[in-house]
């Protein structure tokens, strides 16, 4: 099989340089894009731009691969992995991700502290294996909240908790870049 591309995408107050996109792209030894939403490409220190934007960034960044015949995994950390998770669920509507193999770490699934404003809706249009990492203290997703959305996944997902950590993930960045490469090497070379 083809070696895969990953396409991997920053949380919103990050950029392409997170030393866990980093430790990932040195992990899976593939074809590996960090990415940079517009906001970031311009400089721009603020909030994050709106989900349309956002996607549409994503979209944009999938022509250039769009004639590979590689898989294609995509992903990311907070915000990014959770845009990556709405285009792949097809909520832009453009169509389906061509040559999509999987997703790791689409994530959160509320603001911190507020679970009443979910955001799962696109969580069922999501047929691809997806990988979640999470802390077991995350504010974004507790993992109950966490185990009970992702069941509404028409894929496999695996979950790896990760005793104590938050949302940020701090210090856990080489074993974050383990799990997702013994993830993608998975997934890769499983017949189709």
């Amino acid at each position: 099989m083809a070696e895969p591309s990953l396409f991997l995408y920053p949380g919103a107050g990050s950029d392409r340089t997170h030393a866990r996109l980093l430790a990932i792209e040195i992990g899976v030894a593939a074809r590996t894009s960090r990415l940079n939403f517009p906001y970031r490409k311009e400089g721009r220190k603020g909030p994050p731009d709106r989900a349309p934007k956002l996607m549409a960034s994503i979209r944009d960044d999938l022509t250039s691969i769009s004639r590979r015949r590689s898989p294609l995994i995509m992903g990311g950390h907070s915000m990014g992995g959770r845009m990556a998770s709405m285009v792949a669920a097809d909520v832009d509507g453009v169509g389906p991700v061509k040559n999509l193999a999987a997703l790791v770490l689409p994530r959160p699934l509320h603001p911190p502290k507020k679970p009443d404003r979910l955001r799962v809706e696109h969580l069922p249009g999501i047929t691809v294996p997806c990988l979640f990492i999470s802390g077991t203290k995350d504010e974004f997703s507790t993992p109950d909240e966490l185990e009970q959305w992702t069941a509404t996944i028409s894929a496999p997902v695996e979950h790896i908790w990760l005793d104590g950590a938050r949302h940020d993930l701090k210090g856990r960045d080489v074993i974050v870049a383990d799990a997702v490469a013994e993830f993608v090497r998975r997934i890769t070379c499983a017949p189709r």
